[in-house]
């Protein structure tokens, strides 16, 4: 397969563009990092915004509400009110059961990850009712909410990055610059013209430097390093941004559509080619594709391992989808995960619904488009109380994974300062 080496001068040639002094694109980021005081200060007000004191001092500031909740979410923490992760298992397997298989290489376990974490009191809820029943919080949170709300309300966004700090989990934001503005002709029609969700959301135009610009601002004001990345002029972005000294991270969206080997070959291999000297790259992980199969995955994870990636990329795998507008229901892939979780290290996985005959019987199933209400259309249409109700369905989901697993074998990941 000689054939299919690169060639030194092709390599040379693309070295040759992304260097050149009359790159526009090249030298347009460039000014962009300059504009925010360069890879460095970036780096540093990142860390001091995200700095615990920092956050809570910024809350009190504004007498948000949120400053009760967080501390009693932390006062819980540290009082072990949270179930521990041995007890957990001694209460589902039994005081005599082997728990060997929790000693097992971190890589080995199953994160627990659930979407969309709309607004910062759902937390609170689910913490109340995960100390209450004995239930496992997930060790991983994604955000889908408009950016500029949630800033803007009592600050949630404050408080949400302070709280994943408390309880030991990592979170994704979604940025709002996602082509839902109408700057994507394809999506400007809602449903109707949906299709452009299929080939990565759009960002047409000028709207990856928009996109790097919305992310150096809550980068530096907020120090929230992990987005959600759904395109692939912002995904190169990215990597090219990490290269320059910026300290981004990255997930790619299931809507990118990494749905065969070849794609996800195309993926890792753009992660591996553009990774830092150390061998770091800002892709933390990405969704595959909801049709994917195990067959799919066990690929995958070849390439990932051949690359040296296994350990940095994490497949995102769907096991629940929200039961209105993204999948033909009823959707759960539990059992393919537990097939899949013994042989394929570094996987999350993925709540976005609950179990599909309990979201049957909802007055208001979860539907992906709840993503993109604002606020004060949820309250005038008095959806919260549902919305939430459709959260913690999908936390209910999250704890049946974990506990399928476990039976199985397989340790689980949660939020690792809580159990």
């Amino acid at each position: 397969m000689s054939q299919l080496t690169i060639r030194q001068k092709d390599l040379d040639a693309i070295n040759q563009v992304l260097t050149s002094p009359d790159n526009e694109l090249i030298n347009a980021l460039s000014a962009l990092i300059e504009k925010f005081g360069g890879a460095d200060a970036i780096n540093k007000k990142a860390r001091e915004a995200r700095d615990p004191e920092n956050l809570m001092n910024r809350l009190k500031a504004m007498n948000s509400p949120y400053v009760a909740d967080l501390e009693w979410l932390q006062e819980q923490r540290d009082k072990k009110a949270f179930v521990p992760m041995a007890d957990y298992c001694r209460d589902l397997l039994g005081a005599d059961a082997d728990f060997g298989f929790l000693s097992r290489k971190k890589g080995a376990a199953v994160t627990l990850e659930v979407s969309a974490l709309q607004f910062f009191p759902w937390l609170i809820a689910e913490a109340r009712q995960a100390i209450a029943n004995r239930e496992l919080m997930p060790g991983r949170i994604i955000r889908v909410r408009n950016m500029a709300e949630q800033a803007a309300d009592d600050g949630d966004i404050l408080a949400t990055a302070l709280a994943m700090q408390i309880i030991g989990a990592t979170y994704v934001e979604s940025l709002d610059t996602r082509g839902t503005d109408g700057s994507n002709v394809h999506l400007a029609g809602g449903p109707e013209t949906i299709t452009g969700f299929f080939g990565g959301i759009g960002q047409p135009n000028h709207y990856p430097l928009k996109w790097a610009e919305e992310f150096l601002t809550y980068y530096t004001g907020y120090g929230i390093q992990q987005v959600l990345n759904i395109n692939s002029g912002t995904i190169l972005l990215g990597y090219l941004m990490h290269r320059l000294g910026v300290d981004i991270e990255f997930k790619i969206s299931v809507f990118v559509g990494n749905d065969n080997p070849f794609f996800i070959l195309w993926t890792l291999m753009t992660a591996r080619m553009f990774a830092r000297e150390d061998g770091s790259t800002p892709l933390v992980g990405f969704n595959l594709s909801n049709s994917v199969n195990n067959d799919t995955i066990r690929q995958a994870n070849t390439l990932r391992r051949q690359l040296d990636l296994e350990t940095q990329v994490r497949f995102e795998h769907h096991i629940t989808e929200t039961h209105k507008s993204i999948v033909a229901q009823p959707y759960n892939r539990r059992e393919e995960l537990v097939e899949i979780a013994k042989d394929v290290p570094n996987i999350s996985a993925k709540h976005e619904g609950g179990e599909p005959d309990i979201e049957a019987t909802r007055e208001h199933p979860s539907d992906i488009f709840d993503y993109f209400v604002a606020k004060k259309d949820i309250l005038d249409q008095g959806l919260m109380d549902a919305m939430q109700t459709n959260y913690l369905d999908k936390h209910h989901s999250v704890n049946l994974t974990a506990q399928a697993l476990i039976k199985s074998g397989v340790p689980v990941v949660a939020a690792q300062h809580l159990h």
